[in-house]
């Protein structure tokens, strides 16, 4: 068999029996650094003794564990970088602590005190050199020193203005990072030279990468457009390098920039979104000195409403979450935000985009630990607080659980939102606002089927609410799905990328309406002051994104190749399963065809079909019946009277 065949063998393995040949191999090494370093000391070369075996098992005992837990086994030997080597070097240094205190500090009978110091050594030189032995075999790089080279990472600057030269200052201060190049759009840069650094145009991206054996491409362009920068993101694609942008201005300007505080592409990058600045009177109308009050407080979009609203200085922000962890999360991180709010208005430092944290914060937080299925105990904290606004932002919302367990994902997403909206109404609230999804239209599941149903609550409510001349204003919010949250395909796929693959993906063509969480709350604030009664508003999510091309650029965008027809000797293989049931290959925002604008562009307002309180109390109690029976069958025929469009996937 061939070299190239033996290779194409090995990289052709499953990624399970690689990693255990690795494994053995280290166990060699280890089993030849103790054998050695007894030799190499008393200058005498036999088989394993007694104390040697102990030795051995000693070593295997604390190299494996340390090995597994610094994750040694996760990398990818033909991309082994400064991670990776970092890993391998803060492993040894706990390795070499212990082993030095068993046998130089401790003593062991027959043991030489100097092989807790020779020992580690070798075994670190043995590990790292089989590492790169392995990333220049397989690799395909063409000497050893280069292999060795690519331990420290070798970047481009996309930006030779002030940004990437303050970059490349802090850079080669710290000797963490080796710049070969600036990118620059300019043609008055391009061919010059900064800082002895050649500035190279935007043309044939892919051939300088390779030429330059680039490892990481740094962006440092905070003034160009969303769009000009995505379209810098797409040209890299695929060429096998890891992108990053740049750290606070803060930091450029004092110069203390380290590779660590680089951060890799955030969400709006991943979508190729640009945001519209908010429009603080909008955001702070219904929150500036007033109580307000969040359910699923502790929740992806819970949490981050309560992030934005303490930036509008409410008199108080009450928090309701079921979950005692979350609500404890939340309650710490809020009241850690707002020391730091402090701090900034102390040393005037505060952002003047958001002008109410220009005035003293004396803002109390109250977490309190209640379901929102609870009548009784709800009503206590309404009459306690008296909030003003009321964000409803509880509910179970993962499909197939939720598909699983129908009878308790429609009393909490359904009668939960009955309960808080009666509680509201009763306590004379003004502002009430549900956070709905794009899974209430058309539904073909059950947690869409009862979101649609808790908006049909809301608009029979504030039909009442107008007819009897009460106080509260109700208005829900209808948004897809948001990048970062529990259970969305970023986080999942971004640590499936760190595992080494492969990516689960239920369907190719699956699509879905994306947008970031900060950008969904923070749309949500505002589309609550724009609330007259009844109101169902839907939030601009831009074009559809497929999933699979999500994930593809997730790969790309981590400086490896997703592993296809086309390249069969990729890293991350994209493997598809089946949809889940009640899972949509696509989702819809509205029901009608008629929706209207605002003053918002990324708000939209739908009127839609309703139930008066009368006939859909009359449902309700139907639906409460199916319920009690336990019985999925007759709750989802009850579901499909109540909710038209539902058709069960």
């Amino acid at each position: 068999m061939s070299i190239n065949a033996t290779k194409q063998s090995l990289l052709n393995l499953p990624r399970s029996v690689k990693r255990g040949l690795v494994i053995f191999v280290d166990l060699l090494i280890c089993g030849f650094s103790v054998w050695l370093s007894f030799g190499l000391r008393l200058d005498h070369w036999e088989y394993f003794q007694s104390p040697q075996w102990f030795s051995f098992l000693v070593a295997i005992g604390f190299s494996f564990p340390l090995f597994v837990s610094f994750g040694l086994y996760r990398a990818i030997f033909r991309y082994i970088g400064t991670a990776a080597f970092i890993s391998i070097k803060r492993a040894f240094i706990v390795y070499t602590v212990l082993f030095f205190g068993v046998f130089t500090l401790y003593g062991v009978d027959g043991v030489p005190r100097s092989i807790g110091v020779i020992q580690p050594m070798l075994l670190f030189f043995g590990i790292g050199a089989s590492r790169y032995f392995v990333r220049y075999w397989l690799g395909g790089i063409n000497n050893v020193q280069k292999a060795f080279h690519r331990a420290q990472p070798i970047a481009l600057i996309y930006g030779a203005g002030s940004a990437g030269r303050q970059l490349v200052s802090g850079l080669i201060s710290n000797h963490e990072m080796l710049v070969k190049g600036f990118i620059d759009d300019d043609p008055h840069l391009q061919g010059g030279t900064i800082n002895g650094i050649s500035v190279y145009p935007n043309t044939d991206l892919e051939d300088l990468i390779r030429r330059l054996d680039i490892t990481d491409v740094l962006m440092a362009i905070p003034s160009v457009s969303q769009e000009r920068r995505n379209e810098i993101i797409a040209s890299l694609n695929g060429c096998g390098v890891r992108v990053r942008s740049l750290p606070r201005l803060i930091d450029l300007a004092s110069g203390r920039v380290r590779v660590s505080d680089l951060h890799d592409l955030d969400m709006n990058d991943l979508l190729g979104r640009a945001v519209v600045p908010p429009e603080i009177s909008l955001l702070e109308k219904n929150i500036l000195g007033r109580v307000v009050l969040v359910t699923g407080a502790g929740g992806s979009i819970g949490s981050e409403l309560c992030r934005q609203i303490i930036k509008f200085s409410p008199k108080s922000l009450i928090l309701i979450d079921s979950s005692e962890h979350s609500l404890y999360l939340i309650y710490e991180a809020l009241q850690r935000t707002l020391i730091g709010l402090e701090d900034e208005r102390l040393a005037g430092d505060s952002d003047d985009t958001f002008s109410s944290l220009n005035a003293e914060l004396s803002i109390e937080l109250v977490p309190c630990l209640a379901s929102v299925r609870d009548h009784d105990l709800l009503l206590k904290i309404f009459k306690i607080h008296k909030p003003a606004t009321v964000f409803h932002a509880a509910a179970y919302k993962h499909v197939p659980l939720v598909e699983q367990n129908p009878t308790e994902g429609i009393r909490n997403n359904v009668y939960g939102t009955l309960t808080c909206a009666q509680v509201s109404l009763e306590c004379g609230v003004g502002n009430f606002i549900l956070v709905s999804t794009d899974k209430a239209v058309r539904p073909t599941n059950v947690m869409g089927a009862s979101k649609r149903i808790a908006e049909l609550v809301l608009q029979a409510m504030a039909d009442l609410a107008i007819k009897d001349k009460h106080a509260t204003n109700f208005s829900m919010v209808r948004f897809g799905n948001v990048l970062g949250s529990s259970g969305s395909v970023a986080p999942l796929f971004s640590a499936q990328i760190a595992a080494g693959g492969p990516i689960t993906l239920t369907h190719p063509e699956v699509t879905r309406y994306f947008m970031t969480i900060p950008e969904a709350a923070q749309l949500v604030i505002q589309a609550s002051a724009m609330a007259e009664g009844g109101d169902v508003f839907v939030l601009d999510m831009g074009e559809p994104v497929r999933i699979y091309d999500l994930a593809t650029k997730m790969v790309y965008l981590s400086g490896l190749l997703v592993k296809d027809e086309a390249r069969p000797h990729g890293d991350i293989e994209i493997k598809i399963t089946s949809l889940r049931s009640g899972e949509k290959l696509y989702e819809e925002l509205l029901i009608g065809d008629n929706p209207q604008s605002t003053v918002h562009p990324k708000i939209m307002k739908a009127h839609e079909e309703f139930l008066s309180w009368g006939d859909l109390q009359k449902e309700l109690e139907k639906l409460n019946l199916a319920l009690e029976s336990s019985d999925a069958r007759l709750i989802k025929e009850t579901l499909k009277k109540l909710v038209p469009g539902y058709q069960p996937n």
